[in-house]
């Protein structure tokens, strides 16, 4: 039986490796949203497995016959190594691009394609589990234990892997694995293939040949970027984080909002693009003069009007806030930035380059985490004249319409307020968006935390400007003074910026230098500084630009979807509009519910044992959909929320699996010992731990803020071991229970058990967008709870 749990361990930790690698991949070559897409493929292929095993069951196979069964097992895992290279080199080379969906019908076919090349392994690594169960039934505990146990080293290998390689190389590493399973526990031939095939893998990836290079979407920033004759690519960078490309390039010139006036030539700049589409700049600092093209930025606003003795720039990407507070004589200028990898990039290889701009007091971070961490404080400033929070990406983790971005929720902004001296100015800018979204919702937002915190009207609290393609609202704890008022006028009227609010502004100050056809800017600016119009404002306007909090913290999904048509018309009737902003996730949604019900169902219909749907295969469906619910749940919503205190998804991702699979797999292993009358009241302790853990975790989250990465990271573990170990028992349990009642439903409960689990991710994101993640945990309680009813009927049954 080792061979069996090693088999299954290596497989299920190379299933999670591919599957994180998939995710970088795809926000490599498509897009942020369409990693999101990787969870389902997998637990489609996973979910597969039952369903066709439940057609075809493993019959012919006994226990007493553990060589042929290992054999079988080794087959399932040569065939997953192959696949896992076979579907990344097809889906390589298959020519889908998002863009191209606008004017090219034939995309559709090459979305399946996709979904179907990219499944297949899973589908093995299933299969390999399935079957598994079918044949030791008698002992689900251990093979349960070790898939989860694999499953929870895959994804702290995964890190490893992609912070030492490209995401190409973690792929082919997952595939040695599973030949490595499959030497460990398969004979004769198959043990020669697998020698064969890793030997392969190894020569691939020693030759590294072009067909196994990622393809970028020749749409993306750096493809379009790389097309001047004049352009020379520099180096590519990997992590876990991001891939970042440093590039010289004619089409590299990156100073947001510049305004007109400024007639003179830019500095050199090296273009740094992350993940193959955003770009930002690393500005050679050598030349002073050449330097005051900074003060002709929308953004210098805050340098031009306030104190600057202490400095806080929160992400500042290329260096540019960084380097303009320096060009401002700024006394103390400190810079927290989320991507580690960029920080290294500038500082070690452009150090020269960019005048050592992150060689001083330069954190790698989430800045509301280092704000308060204890580290940070003791090196830093405990109030700060500006803090800037300049052009932030929207490219946070995962997504783009649907991923979270803790950096710019009510709660938030409410730490950068508290952050900042008594007069001091939060600076945020960032890119127009039409129709205008984004600037709204900042608004509604940075509105709703001065009010919670300063309780009065807020209309003298703050100040806003408009260049040709960016927005800057400047923020204060108390009211700006007529003194800051004339400074900001002299400021827009000498660069020919269009003044958006200021205390006691008139509509004919505005729409002047940059003219729109209506001033809507201004007209709706109004509407929502005004307390008495702002409710009603939010509610017609077209799209969601209502204030978000940490709860559901997905300040770039604007979509109404009583709305959808509206927009759809808006946008020109081109669907590219809500591929480019993640808005399908309905009809994702809408997908994944199809096609699981068809792989719960159709064997309901079709298959001998099923002809009769009596009472046990409806409490087997409703257990098995139940926990596979719950256990998601939960899952997602605990990574989702500890990115903040993290400060950094991948952590959060590696953290979390690693604690809730580990110590579920020791949970499977110990109910083995459990006996019938405690087994039973299991699903309800989970119901119990879950409900108790939604109300606690905001407590536990302000509690560990200020503690170290290393601190924080063990909090969360400890926090989850006993939800974790308590969660790793429902399935083994009903396993073991189908076993000794009717054996041939193991692959339909499999297959109940995965769909349901792709099911959850997509219906957590819609939860919290709508409800909260509160809520999604509170569903997740009353999952278990659902699933302590439906034991009970299977166990009398």
């Amino acid at each position: 039986m080792r061979r069996v749990y090693s088999v299954i361990f290596l497989v299920s930790s190379s299933a999670l490796i591919f599957e994180v690698s998939l995710t970088r991949l795809f926000s490599i070559y498509l897009s942020y949203h369409f990693a999101f897409m990787v969870i389902s493929i997998a637990m489609l292929g996973i979910g597969s497995a039952g369903t066709i095993l439940t057609f075809f069951p493993p019959e012919k196979l006994s226990e007493s016959s553990i060589t042929r069964s290992e054999n079988r097992l080794a087959l399932y895992a040569l065939l997953a190594g192959i696949s896992m290279v076979l579907s990344y080199i097809v889906s390589n080379h298959i020519p889908f691009d998002p863009v191209k969906l606008s004017w090219e019908r034939s995309q559709i076919l090459y979305v399946a394609l996709y979904c179907i090349a990219l499944s297949i392994p899973f589908l093995f690594s299933g299969a390999l589990i399935v079957t598994a169960f079918s044949f030791f039934s008698k002992m689900p505990e251990r093979i349960y234990c070790s898939d989860l146990l694999g499953a929870g080293t895959g994804s702290l290998a995964v890190i490893l892997l992609l912070n030492t390689a490209a995401p190409e190389y973690a792929i082919f590493s997952a595939s040695t694995i599973c030949f490595t399973g499959a030497l460990i526990a398969g004979r004769g031939r198959i043990k020669i293939a697998s020698l064969s095939f890793m030997f392969l893998n190894i020569l691939l990836i020693t030759l590294h040949p072009e067909f196994i290079d990622v393809r970028i979407s020749e749409y993306k920033a750096l493809p379009q970027a790389m097309k001047h004759p004049q352009a020379e690519h520099l180096k590519t960078y990997y992590s876990s984080h991001s891939r970042i490309d440093t590039l010289k390039s004619p089409a590299v010139r990156f100073a947001p909002g510049l305004s007109f006036k400024y007639l003179e030539p830019l500095p050199e700049q090296i273009g740094i693009a992350i993940d193959g589409g955003e770009i930002t700049a690393v500005t050679e600092s050598g030349n002073i003069e050449k330097l005051t093209f900074l003060e002709y930025l929308p953004s210098a606003l805050a340098y031009e009007i306030g104190k600057k003795d202490y400095v806080l720039i929160l992400e500042p990407k290329g260096g540019m806030q960084a380097l303009m507070a320096e060009h401002y004589r700024a006394g103390n200028v400190f810079k927290i930035e989320s991507n580690p990898m960029l920080v290294k990039v500038i500082r070690d290889d452009l150090r020269e380059f960019s005048g050592g701009i992150f060689n001083r007091n330069t954190w790698s971070g989430y800045g509301r985490s280092k704000l308060r961490s204890s580290d940070f404080k003791a090196h830093a400033s405990q109030h700060y004249d500006i803090i800037d929070l300049s052009l932030p990406d929207t490219s946070v983790t995962g997504t783009f319409g649907f991923s979270e971005d803790y950096r710019l929720t009510v709660e938030a902004f409410k730490e950068y307020l508290d952050a900042l001296d008594t007069d001091g100015i939060l600076s945020v800018s960032m890119y127009l968006l039409p129709p205008p979204r984004n600037e709204f919702r900042l608004l509604t937002t940075v509105i709703t935390a001065l009010e919670e915190v300063e309780q009065r009207d807020i209309s003298k609290n703050l100040i806003a400007i408009r260049s040709w393609d960016s927005i800057t609202i400047l923020i204060k704890r108390s009211f700006f003074t007529e003194h800051e008022i004339d400074k900001l006028k002299l400021f827009s009227e000498s660069r020919r910026f269009d003044l958006l609010h200021y205390p006691g502004i008139k509509k004919e100050e505005t729409n002047i230098y940059i003219r729109l056809p209506s001033d809507e800017y201004f007209n709706n600016f109004q509407s929502i500084i005004q307390p008495e119009t702002r409710d009603s404002f939010i509610k017609s306007y077209l799209f969601d630009i209502a204030p978000v909090y940490d709860e559901n913290p997905f300040f770039h999904y604007y979509l109404k979807l009583n709305n959808t048509k509206a927009i759809y018309n808006v946008m020109g009737r081109n669907i590219l509009y809500f591929l480019d902003n993640g808005y399908l996730l309905p009809v994702v949604l809408a997908i994944v519910l199809i096609l699981s019900l068809l792989m719960i169902l159709v064997p309901a219909f079709f298959m001998k044992q099923f002809k009769k749907f009596k009472r046990l295969e409806l409490f087997t469906l409703l257990y098995f959909a139940m926990i596979g619910l719950g256990f998601m749940f939960f899952e997602v919503t605990l990574i989702q929320k500890n990115i903040l205190p993290l400060e950094n998804p991948v952590y959060s991702v590696a953290v979390v699996l690693t604690t809730i699979l580990v110590s579920s797999g020791a949970g499977s292993v110990f109910s083995s010992k459990l006996n019938k009358l405690s087994s039973s009241y299991i699903q309800l302790i989970i119901c119990c731990l879950i409900f108790l853990y939604s109300l606690t975790q905001p407590l536990l989250l302000k509690f560990m803020l200020p503690y170290s990465l290393a601190i924080k990271s063990m909090i969360i573990s400890i926090s989850l071991l006993i939800p974790g170990f308590f969660m790793g028992i429902p399935f083994p349990m009903g396993i073991k229970l189908l076993g000794q009642k009717q054996k041939e439903l193991i692959p339909w409960a499999w297959a109940i058990n995965a769909c349901l689990s792709v099911l959850a991710p997509v219906l957590t994101i819609m939860l919290a967008i709508t409800a909260g993640f509160k809520i999604v945990l509170w569903g997740a309680s009353l999952a278990y709870l659902l699933a302590f009813i439906s034991f009970k009927g299977l166990s009398k049954e």
